[in-house]
């Protein structure tokens, strides 16, 4: 190049080519396309999520490591990360579902999850039946000819209801449907949707597998190909794709998943155990307690219970209001799965689309408080708590 004139050589910067070794961690590939020698490889990548790489939005070596990362650890064939957990979701059942089709949800829903399938049905004629995460029997009386898809959470939010994925996705497979299942609460340490027979899990990657409250993303992993290229070809087009930095900043928080999980949910035990025995507290939202309904189905399914619990205090929402602003530990703040502890108001922040009827059938009451517990020392939460509730 030392022909080139300054403009020019300050545009075409020297690329390198690693020989020989090997980089310790994933590089990020902050690049928004590839340059080709060859035209038929060029045209062959634009077609395939496992061709050559050549655009941004259609793939980069960063995000699919991020995606074999992933799939290597839900047990799937493949996956497709996206920008956000929303973004997944919306890939999967945009990418399957058609006008005049009929979807089978369970009834307790991610909020965000429940105002898109009101969405679907509202705008696209897409027929929508509710049913208990654990009842087979259900979900067989509400299968019609049009339905396609049976929509699952492992740890529901807020209340934490466990849906029996044996069962439930033993009758979808049954009956022909796909089965797809969020696994954002559980993570891949305390449940793998797949190897209980869903077709299709889905995470917010900005939760447990990144970690660390600095990074939005999503995925979907399958266990077919088929479903696989189907949502790939429907989410390239949607725009879903996310940021290489945001796929490096998930890899590196994935890397110390099983360790943060593991304090999590021992945090969890003490907080939840303590809380069911306070006056202050009229009920407590959290699978590994025998008073839980989803006990027995989350003993056979998971080792543990997950880091998020919920628990309705006996003043209704003016002492939900008075404990979560009296917090000086534990903060005030959307979202889940990182290493602070963080407190919310279901009722009007993660499910706040929801009418008070809905609201009902997800088991959140006015006095509800979501607790995303984090990995601080259990005393130090407790302490925290007991003086916000006194």
């Amino acid at each position: 190049m030392s022909e080139l004139r300054p403009e020019t050589r300050a545009v075409h910067l020297p690329r390198p080519v690693i020989k020989g070794s090997v980089p310790i961690s994933v590089p990020i590939y902050q690049t928004s396309g590839f340059v080709f020698d060859d035209p038929e490889v060029f045209a062959d990548g634009m077609s395939r999520p496992d061709g050559a790489f050549v655009y941004g939005r259609l793939s980069n070596p960063t995000v699919r490591s991020l995606e074999e990362a992933v799939a290597g650890l839900e047990g799937g064939v493949a996956s497709v990360a996206t920008a956000s957990g929303m973004g997944a979701i919306n890939s999967v059942l945009l990418g399957l579902l058609k006008p005049g089709d009929h979807l089978i949800a369970q009834k307790a829903l991610y909020g965000g999850t429940a105002a898109m399938i009101n969405d679907l049905a509202s705008r696209f004629g897409i027929a929508v039946t509710h049913v208990p995460g654990d009842d087979p029997a259900a979900l067989r009386a509400a299968v019609r000819p049009e339905t396609r898809l049976v929509y699952l959470e492992t740890i529901a939010n807020p209340v934490c209801q466990v849906a029996d994925l044996p069962a439930m996705c033993a009758a979808a497979k049954e009956l022909g449907l796909v089965s797809v299942v969020d696994n954002t609460f559980a993570s891949p340490i305390l449940c793998r949707p797949l190897e209980h027979g869903a077709d299709i899990v889905v995470h917010s990657t900005t939760k447990y597998l990144s970690g660390h409250t600095d990074v939005l993303g999503g995925i979907a992993v399958f266990a077919a190909d088929e479903l696989y290229r189907k949502v790939w070809h429907y989410a390239i087009e949607l725009g879903s794709t996310p940021d290489p930095f945001a796929a490096w900043l998930t890899l590196r928080g994935m890397q110390t998943l099983p360790l943060r999980m593991e304090r999590h949910c021992a945090n969890t035990r003490v907080l939840a155990t303590r809380l069911a025995g306070h006056p202050a507290v009229s009920a407590v939202h959290w699978p590994g307690l025998p008073t839980h309904a989803s006990h027995e189905v989350a003993v056979k399914l998971m080792p543990e219970f997950g880091g998020v619990f919920s628990f309705d205090l006996a003043g209704g929402r003016a002492a939900g209001e008075r404990f979560m602003s009296a917090l000086k530990l534990a903060l005030l703040a959307p979202s889940l799965g990182g290493v602070e502890t963080l407190v919310l108001h279901p009722a009007t922040t993660s499910h706040r689309s929801l009418s008070a009827e809905e609201l009902a059938r997800h088991g959140i009451s006015e006095g509800t408080v979501r607790v995303a517990v984090g990995i601080e020392h259990a005393e130090d939460l407790w302490t925290d708590f007991a003086q916000a509730l006194a």
